[in-house]
């Protein structure tokens, strides 16, 4: 499985959801480049770009389908109130 963080709290909860061989990407919006270098989590992957347009989601999207074939994408998404 991968997930797909687009917020800070949601990559914390997806670091903390992910099983060994799960993946976990996020836009740099979800952590600074400092930050994620320092973390060292190996199944972690850091967008150099933001998340929060959702045409950039679906690009995003579309990128880890090239390195996660066949493999379920969760992204985190606000529940609308």
């Amino acid at each position: 499985m991968v997930f797909l963080a687009i917020t800070p709290t949601g990559l914390a909860d997806a670091l903390r959801a992910a099983k060994a061989d799960d993946a976990v990407w996020c836009g740099s919006d979800a952590i600074t480049e400092a930050d994620y270098a320092t973390l060292k989590q190996p199944n972690l992957s850091r967008f150099i770009y933001e998340l929060g347009d959702r045409l950039l989601v679906s690009d995003a999207i579309g990128t880890i389908e090239e390195h996660h074939p066949h493999q379920i994408i969760w992204v985190e998404a606000a529940a609308s109130n």
